[in-house]
């Protein structure tokens, strides 16, 4: 790794992971941990804390961006009667991983600060609602509760305290739709997950008809750090509507994939050529998507934009739980948009008819253009059908299916026109509209032909190659392998 990947980077969720022992306690503890839990219960009012916590800008960090001081305000003017915390740690996006490393290396700090902020609301049960999926998560997580029940740091008069705190874990089966807040609700109360109407909100009526609290790992990862160094100073970190630090799933075309964690207002092209270390094999930048499949497509001409909330929504995409994945010139955006799309009418809870009807009915045409079969009006009715979607659909997850597809057709409309048009796939990915083939610029390697899968190239040593075109199954191999400097395999 370069300086460069290490310089612009800024650990704050992460800070812990890779640093202290996840089954020590007194680790933890050795770093500063639970001290701003005393902190609170000694030396803050609730309100101390809630206003701390507004002070500081903290917006959600799992994809909405609430401001999460506004949140806790608001249920804790619900006076009296029980409340709850819940930790929403059900991770599903494809490709994203934050959650599960901090709570794999670093479980306390969620732990603390579910604690701390329900002193600030008033509750006196949490829940840690995380997916079957992650078994060393849960295992640690498990370790850590006991950990400090021993230690007196959950269950009664914490700190010699009048407060008392105890948390609970609940396992989610793997539906995408529970990480929408009311859908994880039903799912922790034995119901099935699929969404409610809203209002009334989670924060006057959530979990039992209860005021309950929801944000996510890497929101509650910053809690104690921010009442252990004041809301002056987080606010220091990042921009002016969105302070503090984001991590990233890098992933991709992109030479260091991985974690990152930077402060609000590093640009996209930092993030993807400072950090990330570019395209890989000199290939071209052509697209990163953010926010997974609820977010949109963005191009070269917009990588110096700084990264926050707004900026991104701004490009038509969003920031997400924090998924970014880089695209070049191999990556066929038809097709990027059909596989988002496959995953979210796939994990469409099938509650409301926007999104259980209409994410079919767009996959239905993405995969016939995909196969050459599109027409040219197909792509007005895929505009028509993804707005009218995001306008109608009970929640989040239906709400934002369209926009990997609106976004692709938004910067890559001649892409869609040449599988529709010209019956190709510029980018040789869709099988049914490729087709490869060997030029004149062939000196006879036979680097090709070795490497075929299928024994469909023939030709003598230095002499040109031929691909038989029945046989081929259209993987690309020869292509792969053909020196960059011959370049003779190409899409016809």
């Amino acid at each position: 790794m370069s300086d460069k990947f290490y310089a612009k980077q800024k650990r704050i969720a992460l800070r812990n992971c890779g640093v202290i022992n996840p089954f020590d306690i007194n680790e933890y503890i050795a770093y500063d941990g639970y001290q701003a839990l005393a902190k609170c219960l000694t030396e803050m009012t609730p309100a101390m804390v809630i206003e701390e916590m507004k002070k500081s800008g903290l917006r959600g960090r799992g994809g909405g961006g609430f401001p999460t001081g506004l949140k806790w305000d608001f249920c804790a003017r619900n006076v009296g009667g029980q409340k709850f915390i819940i930790c929403n740690a059900d991770e599903g996006d494809p490709g994203a991983f934050m959650d599960r490393a901090i709570l794999e290396g670093d479980p306390h700090s969620t732990i603390e600060a579910m604690a701390i902020g329900g002193y600030a609301i008033g509750a006196d049960q949490g829940y840690i609602y995380i997916r079957a999926e992650y078994p060393v998560a849960v295992a640690r997580l498990n370790d850590a509760i006991a950990q400090a029940k021993k230690l007196g740091l959950l269950g009664k008069n914490i700190f010699g305290t009048d407060f008392s705190f105890d948390l609970e874990i609940r396992l989610g089966a793997g539906a995408f739709v529970c990480g929408e807040e009311t859908a994880l609700i039903a799912s922790i109360e034995g119901e099935r997950g699929m969404p409610r109407n809203k209002p009334p909100f989670p924060a006057n009526k959530g979990l039992w008809q209860k005021p309950t609290i929801i944000n996510n790992v890497e929101t509650y990862a910053n809690i104690p750090y921010i009442i252990l160094n004041g809301a002056d100073h987080f606010k220091t970190i990042g921009t002016e509507k969105s302070s503090g630090t984001k991590v990233f799933a890098l992933g991709g075309k992109i030479v260091n994939t991985g974690l990152i964690e930077v402060p609000m207002g590093v640009t996209l092209r930092e993030a993807i050529y400072d950090i990330g270390g570019g395209i890989p094999d000199k290939r071209k930048f052509k697209a990163v998507q953010t926010g997974g499949p609820s977010g949109g497509c963005i191009v070269e001409k917009d990588l110096d934009t700084p990264i926050d909330f707004d900026n991104l929504v701004s490009l038509d995409s969003m920031m997400g739980s924090g998924g970014m994945i880089v695209m070049d010139e191999d990556n066929c955006m038809v097709d990027v948009a059909r596989f988002y799309l496959e995953f979210t009418e796939e994990e469409s809870c099938g509650k409301c008819t926007p999104c259980r009807e209409g994410t079919k009915k767009m996959l239905e045409i993405l995969e016939k253009i995909t196969l050459g079969h599109g027409k040219i009006e197909d792509l007005d009715l895929l505009e028509n059908l993804g707005n009218m979607i995001i306008e109608s659909s009970l929640c989040g997850l239906g709400q934002s299916a369209p926009n990997p597809v609106i976004s692709t057709l938004k910067h890559f409309r001649s892409e869609y026109e040449a599988h529709i048009l010209e019956k190709r796939c510029p980018a040789g990915v869709c099988k049914e509209l490729v087709k490869f083939v060997i030029n004149d610029k062939c000196i006879g390697c036979g680097i090709c032909k070795k490497a075929c899968p299928v024994d469909c190239i023939s030709g003598a040593p230095k002499t040109k190659h031929v691909i038989d075109q029945k046989a081929c199954i259209k993987c690309a191999v020869c292509k792969k392998v053909c020196p960059p400097k011959i370049s003779a395999v190409v899409i016809e």
